[in-house]
């Protein structure tokens, strides 16, 4: 059913669509509809729920974290609930799961400078198969239990999600070769999206779970 090919402008509609709905910047709507300050204006500046959290507010951040997520589980299953009568590749799925994430990292409707895509790639992974998730959700868990790093549990998570999804395949699914490209381009743009995390956890300087960040 998702083999037959399609018009082209279709299949570009799709990838389009999924990444305007990854542009929806909850972080900012969250904290707007609940009179708070723009998440941009401090901490790390970035519009995610781990800053929204620094405000204090852990609602806020819930739900930020929640939109995020949903965000990117709804854009991948709505491009397959379109596209399954006529037909959408695999090819045109994947696409669009990478799309609703870049659309999150370089959102339209905040001139490109966005969140890192933890929550909204968790969305992803829940809308290819919510077993897969749920192994990526435990070693963030674990990681940051352990070490109170929202970075390092996340950069740990999106190293682990593209094994996870191979090794899943010889026992829960069939693993589709667009979707092992397109969970590893994910995870390679959000460790990328982690540089300067990166260097402040090898420098010792990187903030916790919960420590609210000076600007």
């Amino acid at each position: 059913m998702l083999q037959t090919h399609y018009p082209i402008a279709y299949n570009v509609g799709l990838v389009v669509l999924a990444y305007l709905i990854g542009s929806i910047p909850f972080a900012v709507v969250v904290t707007r509809l609940m009179g708070m300050q723009d998440p941009r204006t401090y901490g790390s500046g970035n519009p995610g729920a781990t800053n929204v959290l620094r405000s204090g507010n852990k609602t806020a951040a819930a739900l930020t974290l929640l939109g995020d997520a949903a965000k990117g589980w709804f854009a991948v299953w709505l491009v397959q609930r379109i596209g399954s009568p006529v037909g959408v590749t695999w090819n045109v799925i994947a696409l669009s799961a990478v799309a609703v994430f870049l659309g999150h990292l370089y959102p339209v409707f905040l001139k490109f400078q966005g969140g890192k895509g933890v929550a909204t790639a968790l969305g992803v992974l829940f809308a290819v198969s919510p077993w897969l998730a749920l192994a990526t959700v435990a070693t963030w868990i674990i990681i940051a239990v352990f070490f109170r790093y929202s970075s390092l549990a996340a950069l740990v998570a999106a190293v682990f999600a593209p094994v996870y999804y191979l090794f899943g395949s010889n026992l829960a699914w069939y693993a589709e070769p667009p979707l092992v490209v397109a969970i590893t381009v994910i995870s390679v743009l959000l460790i990328l999206r982690h540089r300067a995390n990166i260097s402040r956890l090898l420098n010792g300087t990187e903030s916790r779970i919960g420590q609210k960040k000076k600007n």
